[in-house]
């Protein structure tokens, strides 16, 4: 089990905040469409962007432990706690605060300080190669 460079991280990012980015686009415009004509009540594209967002990471890493672009970049996510022997996937907890954590508009820039992204940090997990 090895960890993935930065890299690869940076990849994962950019091609996952492409995909949640188009998920949140076709979203808002079917809420809009409900809003024009049947008088739901209108919300910035912020809440569609950012849900999407958490909901994108939470199902996708709790039932698989990738996304799309960690299928790509053959990588997963595991828990922290895992050793070379032995690969201990991340618990439900883990990844809830995993996807929490993510909508801190900061998050990457932890990199330098922490070794690795915030939510990283925070949730006890780790991206390895698959």
């Amino acid at each position: 089990m090895k960890k993935v460079g930065d890299g690869t991280r940076v990849l994962n990012f950019l091609i996952d905040t492409l995909l949640y980015w188009i998920l949140a686009i076709l979203l808002y415009k079917w809420w809009n469409f409900h809003v024009l004509y049947w008088g739901y009540m209108h919300l910035n594209f912020g809440w569609f962007f950012f849900g999407s967002l958490f909901i994108y990471y939470f199902i996708l890493e709790l039932l698989f432990a990738k996304t799309p672009a960690k299928w790509l970049t053959a990588c997963k996510v595991v828990s922290s706690k895992s050793t070379l022997e032995t690969t201990i996937q991340a618990s439900v907890g883990q990844i809830f605060i995993r996807s929490l954590a993510r909508l801190i508009i900061i998050d990457p820039f932890f990199i330098p300080f922490l070794g690795t992204t915030l939510h990283d940090y925070l949730s006890g997990t780790m991206v390895v190669e698959s």
